[in-house]
């Protein structure tokens, strides 16, 4: 069993629980052991790091202080998002390349008692460590029902290869490691032209206009190569390209239906593992069509619930009702079968 130190980040325990559940079923096919930071924090996503560099830092720095101070001999911090992972790594990198500003957060860590040391912990994606430490020949070997026939668009994201201190990654512009580890599960991958293109992060909230283009940009992409689904390794750029996906379509009066996924959600698929534990059926845009192509049956999404009318405001991805469940609207509340919330 390989042991390492698990960051798992916001997302894992909310909008992306499917990519929790398939991540912890496949590393624990993997004999690969995530030993989860006690008491961790949010590393503060994106926007905070423009409004005050110091306290942004800190905030990060206390999950590798917390990380270092529960290591027991683990140095590798594990992060399956790749924010969070981006986020660590640029803590751990400022604080060694700039020794006057990782004394200022080593002074904000000691308000609460705790210390950081750059340099002595590695931080890592878990596609780093799939690819690296357990290897393909251990992922191949784990592989009972290939993909075969499933055509797959890669998708890194702009935050996994960029700026990559520690130089895991192929190439920055068209990494290859994704692709590698989807041939191995036996999909048919497309040679995507924008994987490491952005999917707006958080734009869909401060300038949807902006956002809903990038993401068109890449479903359009992936749809004139023929892709059968997208494969995503962070959560915000799956949210992004399935959840507003819909809200994309009615902005350009388009129709795509692009599944998007995540890599473990496919490996699990490949090791035998039951499409329920690996999080199916949380999706927005339903994989169950493509997943049934190359005889995989999976749970379709609970239809979503058109948001009400509300002020004008921020853009979000609409609400999941089952039938007959209470929901409030704005005050009130009223039950809605799934058919009442589609008309």
């Amino acid at each position: 069993m390989s042991d390492y130190i698990f960051y798992p980040g916001c997302s894992m325990e909310s909008s992306a629980k499917a990519y929790y559940h398939s991540v912890m079923s496949v590393c624990k096919a993997l004999d690969v052991h995530l030993n989860e930071i006690d008491d961790w924090n949010c590393c503060g996503a994106t926007e905070y790091l423009s409004l005050d560099r110091l306290p942004a830092y800190a905030l990060i720095a206390r999950n590798l202080a917390l990380a270092e101070k529960q290591a027991n001999g683990n140095k590798t911090v594990v992060a399956p998002c790749s924010a969070c992972y981006l986020n660590l790594s640029k803590a751990d990198h400022y604080m060694h390349e700039d020794k006057a500003f990782g004394k200022q957060i080593n002074e904000a860590l000691a308000a609460g008692g705790l210390h950081y040391d750059p340099g002595e912990l590695f931080v890592r994606h878990l596609l780093d460590v799939v690819m690296n430490d357990v290897g393909l020949d251990a992922v191949k070997a784990k592989v009972v029902k290939p993909l075969t026939g499933l055509r797959v668009a890669p998708y890194v994201g702009c935050m996994l290869p960029r700026p990559d201190y520690n130089e895991r990654y192929s190439d920055s512009e068209h990494p290859y490691e994704l692709d590698d580890l989807l041939k191995a599960l036996g999909a048919e991958v497309i040679d995507f032209p924008l994987k490491t293109a952005c999917c707006g992060g958080h734009m869909t909230q401060i300038g949807p206009d902006t956002a809903f283009e990038l993401i068109r940009r890449l479903i359009s992409s992936a749809d004139e190569y023929k892709a059968d689904v997208m494969v995503a390794l962070c959560p915000m750029c799956q949210m992004n390209l399935d959840a507003f996906q819909g809200q994309m379509n009615g902005y350009f009066k388009t129709h795509y239906k692009m599944p998007v996924l995540f890599f473990t959600q496919l490996m699990g698929i490949a090791f035998g593992q039951r499409p329920e534990e690996l999080g199916f059926g949380a999706e927005f845009v339903s994989a169950h069509a493509a997943m049934n192509r190359i005889g995989v049956q999976t749970p379709e999404p609970v239809p979503a619930v058109p948001a009400p009318k509300k002020p004008a405001g921020l853009p979000m991805p609409p609400a999941r009702v089952r039938a007959g469940q209470k929901v409030t609207i704005y005050g009130g509340s009223e039950t809605q079968s799934n058919q009442e919330a589609s008309e």
